[in-house]
């Protein structure tokens, strides 16, 4: 299964325009998650206490994980997420504090070291830019968790960058990177 996280808030996003043309390049259905009409909420102090509670009971058959089962499930995983303040938008954010779970994404070794157990074997980050683009914040956190705390082998990312700048053509640094997928 492949599932598309797409934290886009602009319904005419070049990011998710992107992203369709590399899960169109995949092949195959697709699940999508369009974050924004997601129900996501910050784990308070009362939603974590019961999310501790049942992952202490290795309890996982509550809605609370629905998503985190979800998303260790699928085969491959693309995301897409424009570039908002060196980062990404605060809903992705949400999304991946809300699968983050102990026994469900990953469990830790008995010398505390993570290890993921997700099974997808790629995960695609797909990102647009309208000046230029600094992986650190935004891919390289995604990169992180996916390899080290997920188990996700593989992440691959496709941006487009320059896109809001003076003198450089939006459109056709966007088509050029479809075409180049």
């Amino acid at each position: 299964m492949i599932l598309y996280i797409n934290s886009c808030v602009r319904r005419n996003s070049r990011t998710d325009k992107i992203a369709r043309a590399v899960l169109n390049n995949l092949g195959g259905e697709y699940t999508e998650l369009f974050l924004p009409d997601e129900n996501l909420q910050p784990l308070s102090e009362e939603l974590l206490e019961k999310r501790t509670k049942l992952i202490e009971n290795n309890d996982y058959s509550d809605k609370l994980f629905d998503y985190a089962k979800q998303f260790a499930k699928a085969d491959i995983i693309v995301i897409s997420a424009p570039y908002w303040d060196c980062s990404f938008p605060a809903i992705l954010k949400l999304y991946i504090e809300n699968i983050y779970v102990t026994g469900i994404i990953t469990e830790f070794t008995p010398n505390g070291l993570p290890h993921g157990l997700c099974k997808a074997k790629e995960l695609i980050y797909v990102t647009t830019a309208g000046g230029p683009y600094v992986a650190d914040y935004s891919f390289g956190y995604i990169k992180t968790l996916a390899e080290q705390f997920m188990g996700i082998p593989k992440t691959t990312l496709v941006k487009a960058e320059m896109l809001d700048i003076e003198g450089f053509d939006a459109e056709k640094i966007v088509n050029d990177t479809i075409s180049n997928i």
